[in-house]
C-alpha cells in the first residue's frame, strides 16, 4: 500500500522544480498521487476495508487542497501538473 523509498526518490526528482526540492505543492502532490492509486488497487480486492477508505480520502482531499493552492498562485503550473499526473479535473 506504500510506495518504496526508490519510488518516492524518482517521484521527487521527476517533479522537482529545483535542485534539492522535495516540498514544493508539484512533488506532494505526486506523491499523493501515487498513494491514492496504490490504495485504489487496494480497494479492488478488499471491498470491505472502511478505515483504508478512511484515509484514501483524507489523502484525495490533501491533494485537492494543494491543486487548489497552486491553481490560485499559477494556472500554467496547476494546468501542466494535472496533464503530467493525467487527474482529471
Amino acid at each position: 500500500m506504500s510506495i518504496t523509498a526508490e519510488r518516492k526518490s524518482a517521484l521527487i526528482e521527476e517533479y522537482a522544480t529545483k535542485p534539492g526540492d522535495t516540498g514544493s505543492p508539484e512533488v506532494q502532490v505526486a506523491i499523493l498521487t501515487e498513494r491514492i492509486n496504490n490504495l485504489t488497487g487496494h480497494f479492488k480486492d478488499n471491498k470491505k476495508d472502511n478505515h483504508s477508505r478512511r484515509g484514501l480520502l483524507k489523502m484525495v482531499s490533501t491533494r485537492r487542497s494543494l491543486l487548489d493552492y497552486v491553481k490560485r498562485m499559477d494556472h500554467a503550473r496547476y494546468a501542466d501538473l494535472i496533464a503530467r499526473l493525467g487527474i482529471r479535473r
